[in-house]
Protein backbone atom coordinates (compact mmCIF):
# COMPACT_ATOMS: atom_id res chain seq x y z
CA UNK A 1 0.00 0.00 0.00
CA UNK A 2 2.61 2.24 0.65
CA UNK A 3 4.62 2.03 -2.73
CA UNK A 4 0.92 2.64 -4.32
CA UNK A 5 0.50 5.98 -2.26
CA UNK A 6 3.82 6.86 -3.53
CA UNK A 7 2.93 6.18 -6.86
CA UNK A 8 -0.25 8.41 -6.43
CA UNK A 9 1.41 11.23 -4.85
CA UNK A 10 4.64 11.72 -7.94
CA UNK A 11 1.31 11.06 -10.32
CA UNK A 12 -0.36 14.11 -8.25
CA UNK A 13 2.63 15.90 -8.42
CA UNK A 14 3.80 15.79 -12.38
CA UNK A 15 0.31 16.96 -12.93
CA UNK A 16 -0.13 19.63 -10.19
CA UNK A 17 3.09 20.86 -10.13
CA UNK A 18 3.01 23.51 -12.93
CA UNK A 19 -0.30 24.73 -11.24
CA UNK A 20 1.14 25.05 -7.93
CA UNK A 21 4.25 27.03 -9.26
CA UNK A 22 2.10 29.76 -11.52
CA UNK A 23 -0.40 29.87 -8.51
CA UNK A 24 2.39 30.29 -6.01
CA UNK A 25 4.46 33.02 -8.34
CA UNK A 26 1.54 35.05 -8.45
CA UNK A 27 1.63 35.24 -5.14
CA UNK A 28 5.27 35.83 -4.28
CA UNK A 29 6.09 37.05 -7.57
CA UNK A 30 9.33 34.91 -7.46
CA UNK A 31 9.35 31.48 -9.70
CA UNK A 32 12.52 30.36 -7.58
CA UNK A 33 10.66 30.56 -4.19
CA UNK A 34 7.57 29.46 -6.09
CA UNK A 35 9.68 26.13 -6.50
CA UNK A 36 10.24 25.85 -3.04
CA UNK A 37 7.16 26.44 -1.91
CA UNK A 38 5.35 23.94 -3.72
CA UNK A 39 8.16 21.08 -2.65
CA UNK A 40 7.28 21.86 0.75
CA UNK A 41 3.95 21.16 0.51
CA UNK A 42 5.25 17.67 -1.86
CA UNK A 43 7.13 17.10 1.34
CA UNK A 44 3.73 17.16 3.37
CA UNK A 45 1.98 15.20 1.44
CA UNK A 46 4.85 12.62 1.87
CA UNK A 47 4.49 12.89 5.43
CA UNK A 48 0.99 12.81 5.69
CA UNK A 49 -1.31 10.95 3.03
CA UNK A 50 0.25 7.70 3.76
CA UNK A 51 -1.22 7.96 7.31
CA UNK A 52 -4.36 10.43 6.53
CA UNK A 53 -5.23 8.48 3.30
CA UNK A 54 -5.58 9.71 -0.68
CA UNK A 55 -7.30 13.87 -0.37
CA UNK A 56 -10.70 13.68 -2.48
CA UNK A 57 -9.10 16.66 -4.68
CA UNK A 58 -5.22 16.05 -4.15
CA UNK A 59 -4.46 18.87 -6.50
CA UNK A 60 -6.64 21.54 -4.24
CA UNK A 61 -4.87 20.13 -1.21
CA UNK A 62 -1.12 20.20 -2.47
CA UNK A 63 -2.26 24.25 -3.50
CA UNK A 64 -4.08 24.73 0.14
CA UNK A 65 -0.88 23.60 1.83
CA UNK A 66 1.73 25.74 -0.33
CA UNK A 67 -0.28 28.50 -0.57
CA UNK A 68 -0.54 28.56 3.21
CA UNK A 69 3.30 28.39 3.43
CA UNK A 70 3.18 31.10 0.80
CA UNK A 71 1.49 33.48 2.68
CA UNK A 72 3.55 32.74 6.39
CA UNK A 73 6.13 33.64 3.89
CA UNK A 74 5.07 36.72 3.14
CA UNK A 75 3.95 37.69 6.68
CA UNK A 76 7.56 36.94 7.83
CA UNK A 77 9.58 39.11 5.70
CA UNK A 78 9.70 42.06 7.81
CA UNK A 79 12.17 44.48 5.40
CA UNK A 80 8.98 44.39 3.08
CA UNK A 81 6.63 44.30 5.37
CA UNK A 82 4.15 47.00 3.59
CA UNK A 83 4.07 45.51 0.10
CA UNK A 84 3.91 41.73 0.98
CA UNK A 85 1.24 42.60 3.26
CA UNK A 86 -0.80 44.48 0.14
CA UNK A 87 -0.30 41.63 -2.10
CA UNK A 88 -1.30 39.48 0.59
CA UNK A 89 -4.74 41.56 1.09
CA UNK A 90 -4.92 41.79 -2.32
CA UNK A 91 -4.99 37.88 -3.08
CA UNK A 92 -7.08 37.09 0.29
CA UNK A 93 -9.94 39.65 -1.56
CA UNK A 94 -9.42 37.49 -4.96
CA UNK A 95 -9.87 34.59 -2.95
CA UNK A 96 -12.73 35.27 -1.33
CA UNK A 97 -14.70 36.87 -4.70
CA UNK A 98 -13.11 33.56 -6.76
CA UNK A 99 -13.16 30.36 -4.33
CA UNK A 100 -12.74 28.10 -7.40
CA UNK A 101 -8.86 28.57 -7.75
CA UNK A 102 -8.88 26.34 -10.48
CA UNK A 103 -11.46 28.69 -12.20
CA UNK A 104 -9.02 31.86 -11.74
CA UNK A 105 -6.16 29.53 -13.08
CA UNK A 106 -7.72 28.93 -16.50
CA UNK A 107 -8.89 32.92 -16.60
CA UNK A 108 -8.07 33.70 -20.71
CA UNK A 109 -5.30 36.45 -20.29
CA UNK A 110 -4.32 36.76 -17.21
CA UNK A 111 -3.12 32.50 -17.62
CA UNK A 112 -1.21 31.89 -14.80
CA UNK A 113 0.90 29.43 -16.69
CA UNK A 114 1.40 31.46 -19.35
CA UNK A 115 2.47 33.96 -17.37
CA UNK A 116 4.79 31.73 -15.73
CA UNK A 117 6.37 30.67 -19.08
CA UNK A 118 6.83 33.91 -20.50
CA UNK A 119 8.44 34.83 -16.81
CA UNK A 120 10.84 32.03 -17.36
CA UNK A 121 11.17 32.84 -21.04
CA UNK A 122 11.94 36.74 -20.23
CA UNK A 123 14.98 38.49 -22.20
CA UNK A 124 16.91 38.57 -19.49
CA UNK A 125 17.85 35.03 -19.58
CA UNK A 126 20.15 33.59 -22.13
CA UNK A 127 17.73 30.67 -24.67
CA UNK A 128 19.54 28.00 -23.17
CA UNK A 129 18.75 28.90 -19.57
CA UNK A 130 14.71 29.98 -20.82
CA UNK A 131 14.73 26.53 -22.09
CA UNK A 132 15.69 24.78 -18.65
CA UNK A 133 14.15 26.69 -16.68
CA UNK A 134 10.50 26.40 -18.28
CA UNK A 135 11.03 22.62 -18.59
CA UNK A 136 11.95 22.49 -14.88
CA UNK A 137 8.90 24.63 -13.58
CA UNK A 138 6.55 23.73 -16.55
CA UNK A 139 7.00 20.25 -17.40
CA UNK A 140 8.54 18.98 -13.95
CA UNK A 141 11.54 17.75 -15.73
CA UNK A 142 14.77 16.40 -13.49
CA UNK A 143 17.95 18.51 -14.60
CA UNK A 144 18.91 15.09 -15.87
CA UNK A 145 15.95 14.27 -18.26
CA UNK A 146 16.47 18.20 -19.69
CA UNK A 147 19.82 17.47 -20.03
CA UNK A 148 19.27 14.62 -22.25
CA UNK A 149 16.21 16.54 -24.59
CA UNK A 150 19.22 19.58 -25.01
CA UNK A 151 22.18 17.01 -25.81
CA UNK A 152 24.58 18.62 -22.99
CA UNK A 153 25.93 17.52 -19.08
CA UNK A 154 23.52 17.68 -16.19
CA UNK A 155 25.51 20.32 -14.58
CA UNK A 156 25.48 22.64 -16.72
CA UNK A 157 21.31 22.56 -16.57
CA UNK A 158 21.85 22.56 -12.83
CA UNK A 159 24.34 26.00 -13.18
CA UNK A 160 21.25 27.51 -15.64
CA UNK A 161 18.59 27.16 -13.68
CA UNK A 162 19.54 28.18 -10.30
CA UNK A 163 21.43 31.25 -12.23
CA UNK A 164 18.02 31.92 -14.13
CA UNK A 165 16.18 32.02 -10.70
CA UNK A 166 18.50 34.37 -9.25
CA UNK A 167 18.62 36.39 -12.37
CA UNK A 168 14.70 36.87 -12.37
CA UNK A 169 14.74 37.28 -8.59
CA UNK A 170 17.26 40.16 -8.81
CA UNK A 171 15.83 42.01 -11.75
CA UNK A 172 12.12 42.39 -9.84
CA UNK A 173 10.98 40.40 -12.97
CA UNK A 174 7.09 40.64 -13.17
CA UNK A 175 4.79 37.59 -13.09
CA UNK A 176 3.02 38.21 -16.17
CA UNK A 177 2.53 38.01 -19.96
CA UNK A 178 3.85 40.72 -22.09
CA UNK A 179 2.49 43.07 -24.18
CA UNK A 180 2.62 44.00 -27.68
CA UNK A 181 6.19 44.28 -29.26
CA UNK A 182 7.40 42.74 -26.28
CA UNK A 183 5.29 39.43 -26.84
CA UNK A 184 6.25 39.23 -30.53
CA UNK A 185 9.78 39.76 -30.08
CA UNK A 186 9.59 36.55 -27.15
CA UNK A 187 7.16 34.38 -28.97
CA UNK A 188 10.69 32.27 -30.54
CA UNK A 189 11.68 31.06 -27.36
CA UNK A 190 8.62 30.26 -25.87
CA UNK A 191 8.03 28.09 -28.97
CA UNK A 192 10.56 26.35 -28.23
CA UNK A 193 10.32 25.65 -24.79
CA UNK A 194 6.49 24.63 -25.62
CA UNK A 195 7.96 22.28 -28.34
CA UNK A 196 10.13 20.26 -25.73
CA UNK A 197 7.82 19.77 -23.73
CA UNK A 198 5.85 18.75 -25.71
CA UNK A 199 8.11 15.90 -27.01
CA UNK A 200 8.82 15.24 -23.28
CA UNK A 201 5.73 13.85 -22.93
CA UNK A 202 5.15 11.92 -26.91
CA UNK A 203 8.68 10.17 -26.12
CA UNK A 204 9.93 10.22 -22.76
CA UNK A 205 13.85 10.25 -21.72
CA UNK A 206 13.44 8.53 -19.23
CA UNK A 207 11.58 6.31 -16.92
CA UNK A 208 8.81 3.39 -17.16
CA UNK A 209 6.42 5.14 -19.55
CA UNK A 210 7.06 5.00 -23.15
CA UNK A 211 4.50 8.18 -23.40
CA UNK A 212 3.12 11.45 -21.18
CA UNK A 213 0.39 12.16 -22.94
CA UNK A 214 -0.89 14.94 -19.92
CA UNK A 215 2.49 16.87 -20.30
CA UNK A 216 1.82 16.69 -24.06
CA UNK A 217 -1.58 18.01 -23.77
CA UNK A 218 -0.85 20.58 -21.36
CA UNK A 219 2.27 21.58 -24.05
CA UNK A 220 -1.09 22.10 -26.59
CA UNK A 221 -2.95 23.86 -24.58
CA UNK A 222 -0.36 26.35 -23.64
CA UNK A 223 0.28 26.49 -28.00
CA UNK A 224 -3.48 27.08 -28.04
CA UNK A 225 -3.53 29.74 -25.91
CA UNK A 226 -0.51 31.36 -28.22
CA UNK A 227 -2.49 30.91 -31.15
CA UNK A 228 -5.04 33.24 -29.73
CA UNK A 229 -2.76 35.42 -28.16
CA UNK A 230 -0.57 36.11 -31.14
CA UNK A 231 -3.44 34.90 -34.28
CA UNK A 232 -0.64 36.78 -36.70
CA UNK A 233 2.08 34.51 -36.14
CA UNK A 234 2.66 31.94 -38.87
CA UNK A 235 5.01 29.80 -36.53
CA UNK A 236 2.48 29.72 -33.38
CA UNK A 237 0.05 28.18 -36.00
CA UNK A 238 2.50 25.76 -37.30
CA UNK A 239 3.36 24.99 -33.80
CA UNK A 240 -0.12 23.75 -32.76
CA UNK A 241 -0.77 21.97 -36.28
CA UNK A 242 2.92 20.19 -35.69
CA UNK A 243 1.18 19.04 -31.89
CA UNK A 244 -2.20 18.32 -33.10
CA UNK A 245 -1.24 16.36 -35.72
CA UNK A 246 1.71 14.50 -33.35
CA UNK A 247 -0.99 14.91 -30.42
CA UNK A 248 -3.38 12.01 -32.71
CA UNK A 249 -0.96 9.12 -32.61
CA UNK A 250 -1.19 8.91 -28.61
CA UNK A 251 -3.78 6.30 -29.02
CA UNK A 252 -1.52 4.12 -31.15
CA UNK A 253 1.46 4.64 -30.47
CA UNK A 254 1.78 1.92 -27.40
CA UNK A 255 0.65 -1.75 -27.49
CA UNK A 256 -1.65 -3.11 -24.82
CA UNK A 257 0.99 -3.75 -22.40
CA UNK A 258 2.41 -0.42 -22.81
CA UNK A 259 5.40 -1.17 -25.25
CA UNK A 260 5.98 1.24 -28.17
CA UNK A 261 4.63 0.98 -31.42
CA UNK A 262 6.47 2.77 -33.90
CA UNK A 263 4.98 4.66 -36.83
CA UNK A 264 5.12 2.52 -40.04
CA UNK A 265 3.41 -0.05 -37.68
CA UNK A 266 0.78 2.22 -36.11
CA UNK A 267 -2.98 1.59 -36.80
CA UNK A 268 -4.25 4.07 -38.22
CA UNK A 269 -7.67 3.52 -37.61
CA UNK A 270 -6.70 4.44 -34.15
CA UNK A 271 -5.30 8.37 -34.92
CA UNK A 272 -7.57 10.98 -33.64
CA UNK A 273 -9.74 12.22 -36.75
CA UNK A 274 -10.61 15.58 -34.71
CA UNK A 275 -7.35 16.07 -34.15
CA UNK A 276 -5.82 15.72 -37.27
CA UNK A 277 -8.83 17.84 -38.81
CA UNK A 278 -7.77 20.85 -35.66
CA UNK A 279 -3.69 20.21 -37.02
CA UNK A 280 -4.40 20.70 -40.92
CA UNK A 281 -6.78 23.87 -40.12
CA UNK A 282 -3.64 24.99 -37.85
CA UNK A 283 -1.68 24.05 -40.54
CA UNK A 284 -3.82 25.95 -43.42
CA UNK A 285 -3.65 29.31 -41.08
CA UNK A 286 -0.38 29.19 -40.95
CA UNK A 287 0.35 28.59 -45.08
CA UNK A 288 -2.18 31.39 -45.18
CA UNK A 289 0.37 33.89 -43.94
CA UNK A 290 2.65 33.33 -46.70
CA UNK A 291 6.34 33.95 -46.43
CA UNK A 292 9.45 32.35 -45.43
CA UNK A 293 8.31 29.15 -43.90
CA UNK A 294 9.93 28.66 -40.27
CA UNK A 295 10.83 25.42 -39.13
CA UNK A 296 7.57 24.62 -36.92
CA UNK A 297 5.67 25.37 -40.16
CA UNK A 298 8.05 22.32 -42.36
CA UNK A 299 7.70 20.36 -39.24
CA UNK A 300 4.02 20.43 -39.04
CA UNK A 301 4.36 20.29 -43.17
CA UNK A 302 6.05 16.70 -42.48
CA UNK A 303 3.54 15.62 -40.19
CA UNK A 304 0.43 16.41 -42.34
CA UNK A 305 2.19 13.74 -45.12
CA UNK A 306 1.65 11.02 -42.41
CA UNK A 307 -1.55 12.60 -41.26
CA UNK A 308 -2.86 12.47 -45.23
CA UNK A 309 -1.46 8.86 -45.65
CA UNK A 310 -3.98 6.20 -45.15
CA UNK A 311 -1.40 3.60 -45.02
CA UNK A 312 2.26 3.55 -44.19
CA UNK A 313 3.06 2.61 -47.88
CA UNK A 314 1.27 5.29 -48.73
CA UNK A 315 3.57 8.44 -47.36
CA UNK A 316 4.86 10.94 -49.50
CA UNK A 317 8.79 9.91 -48.56
CA UNK A 318 10.42 12.19 -51.52
CA UNK A 319 8.32 14.57 -49.95
CA UNK A 320 9.29 14.48 -46.97
CA UNK A 321 12.47 13.72 -47.64
CA UNK A 322 12.48 17.35 -49.87
CA UNK A 323 10.92 18.78 -46.50
CA UNK A 324 14.33 18.01 -44.42
CA UNK A 325 16.31 19.22 -46.86
CA UNK A 326 14.09 22.31 -46.68
CA UNK A 327 14.42 22.39 -42.69
CA UNK A 328 17.97 21.66 -42.33
CA UNK A 329 18.78 24.94 -44.07
CA UNK A 330 17.15 27.18 -41.94
CA UNK A 331 18.21 24.79 -38.41
CA UNK A 332 21.55 23.23 -39.38
CA UNK A 333 21.17 20.65 -36.55
CA UNK A 334 22.81 17.32 -36.18
CA UNK A 335 19.26 16.00 -35.00
CA UNK A 336 17.50 17.41 -37.99
CA UNK A 337 20.00 15.59 -40.21
CA UNK A 338 19.73 12.21 -38.72
CA UNK A 339 15.98 12.65 -39.50
CA UNK A 340 16.63 13.31 -42.89
CA UNK A 341 18.52 10.33 -43.09
CA UNK A 342 15.89 8.45 -42.10
CA UNK A 343 13.30 10.04 -45.25
CA UNK A 344 16.26 9.93 -47.60
CA UNK A 345 16.43 6.14 -46.60
CA UNK A 346 12.35 5.48 -46.84
CA UNK A 347 12.47 7.92 -50.32
CA UNK A 348 16.22 6.42 -52.18
CA UNK A 349 16.85 3.11 -50.24
CA UNK A 350 18.53 2.60 -46.85
CA UNK A 351 22.48 2.35 -48.35
CA UNK A 352 21.26 6.24 -49.30
CA UNK A 353 19.83 7.01 -45.75
CA UNK A 354 23.31 5.08 -43.91
CA UNK A 355 25.29 7.23 -45.89
CA UNK A 356 24.12 10.74 -44.61
CA UNK A 357 23.90 8.90 -40.77
CA UNK A 358 27.67 7.63 -41.59
CA UNK A 359 28.46 11.13 -41.17
CA UNK A 360 27.17 12.08 -37.93
CA UNK A 361 28.96 8.98 -36.42
CA UNK A 362 32.13 11.67 -35.01
CA UNK A 363 29.73 14.12 -34.08
CA UNK A 364 29.93 15.62 -30.56
CA UNK A 365 26.47 16.36 -29.53
CA UNK A 366 25.20 12.90 -30.72
CA UNK A 367 28.09 10.84 -28.84
CA UNK A 368 25.21 9.86 -26.18
CA UNK A 369 22.27 9.94 -28.76
CA UNK A 370 20.58 6.90 -28.63
CA UNK A 371 18.93 7.93 -31.35
CA UNK A 372 21.72 7.62 -33.76
CA UNK A 373 22.84 4.06 -33.40
CA UNK A 374 19.09 3.13 -33.82
CA UNK A 375 18.72 4.53 -36.82
CA UNK A 376 21.69 3.26 -38.04
CA UNK A 377 20.39 -0.04 -36.93
CA UNK A 378 16.95 0.44 -38.66
CA UNK A 379 18.99 0.84 -42.28
CA UNK A 380 21.89 -1.77 -41.65
CA UNK A 381 18.84 -4.34 -41.31
CA UNK A 382 16.50 -3.49 -44.09
CA UNK A 383 20.13 -3.96 -46.20
CA UNK A 384 20.24 -7.43 -44.66
CA UNK A 385 23.68 -6.71 -42.79
CA UNK A 386 22.23 -8.62 -39.29
CA UNK A 387 25.59 -8.64 -37.48
CA UNK A 388 26.13 -4.79 -37.93
CA UNK A 389 22.44 -4.13 -36.93
CA UNK A 390 22.56 -6.47 -33.99
CA UNK A 391 25.22 -4.29 -32.69
CA UNK A 392 23.88 -0.53 -33.40
CA UNK A 393 20.38 -1.41 -31.88
CA UNK A 394 22.26 -2.80 -28.62
CA UNK A 395 24.07 -0.04 -28.28
CA UNK A 396 20.95 2.15 -28.81
CA UNK A 397 19.61 -0.05 -25.94
CA UNK A 398 22.54 0.81 -23.80
CA UNK A 399 22.50 4.60 -23.72
CA UNK A 400 18.43 5.14 -23.60
CA UNK A 401 17.03 5.60 -19.90
CA UNK A 402 13.37 4.49 -21.35
CA UNK A 403 12.79 1.02 -20.03
CA UNK A 404 10.11 0.84 -22.72
CA UNK A 405 12.44 1.89 -25.39
CA UNK A 406 15.03 -0.14 -24.21
CA UNK A 407 13.07 -2.63 -24.28
CA UNK A 408 12.14 -2.75 -27.65
CA UNK A 409 15.79 -2.04 -29.01
CA UNK A 410 16.55 -5.43 -27.59
CA UNK A 411 13.69 -7.17 -29.15
CA UNK A 412 14.86 -5.83 -32.46
CA UNK A 413 18.37 -6.24 -31.92
CA UNK A 414 17.13 -9.99 -30.91
CA UNK A 415 15.28 -9.98 -34.07
CA UNK A 416 18.69 -9.49 -36.18
CA UNK A 417 19.58 -13.33 -34.84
Amino acid sequence: MMADINRTIDAVWRIEQAKLIAGLARIVRDVGLAEELAQDALVSALAQWPRQGIPRNPGAWLMAAARNRAFDHLRRKKMLARKHEQIAQELEDEQAATPDFDAALDDHIGDNLLSLIFTACHPLLSPEARAALTLRLMGGLTTDEIARAFLISEPTVAQRIVRAKHTLADAGVPFEVPRGAELAGRLSSVLEVIYLIFNEGYAATAGDDWIRPQLSEEALRLGRILAELAPGEAEVHGLVALMEIQASRFAARTGPAGEPVLLLDQNRARWDQLLIRRGLAALARAEAHGGVRGPYLLQAEIAACHARARTAAETDWHRIAALYAALVQIVPSPVVELNRAVAIGMAFGPAAGLEIADTLAEEPSLKSYHLLPSVRGDLLFKMGRLAAAKVEFERAAAMTRNARERALLLERGAACG
